[in-house]
């Protein structure tokens, strides 16, 4: 299922781990283990936050995907079934064949 991460990292954290060097580390290693279809970073309510999309087969693997943000930024995370354009076509055709 794809899926929209959004990981949100407290100022203090985000400066630290920026000084010290992990946050550019921590990000790229989860990046290449998430294997993002894309991947947004922006600021939203004041914090540092990457939008990142991946492709969660199993919602065991929801541990492996959040606790490296967990555990080296105290992030934030939400986690949000998403669609894309063809996705909301074929859902669209087959409530349609409900009604």
């Amino acid at each position: 299922m794809r899926m929209m991460l959004k990981v949100s990292i407290p100022a203090s954290q985000g400066n630290r781990t920026i000084t010290d060097g992990t946050l550019p580390s921590v990000m790229e290693k989860a990046l290449a283990e998430l294997k993002p279809e894309a991947a947004y970073f922006t600021v939203q309510n004041g914090l540092r936050t990457g939008l990142i999309f991946i492709d969660v087969q199993d919602i065991s693997a929801m541990p492996a995907i959040c606790e490296p943000f967990f555990m080296a930024f105290d992030a934030s995370i939400e986690m949000t079934p998403v669609m894309t354009a063809d996705d909301l076509r074929a859902g669209l055709r087959a409530a349609l064949q409900k009604m």
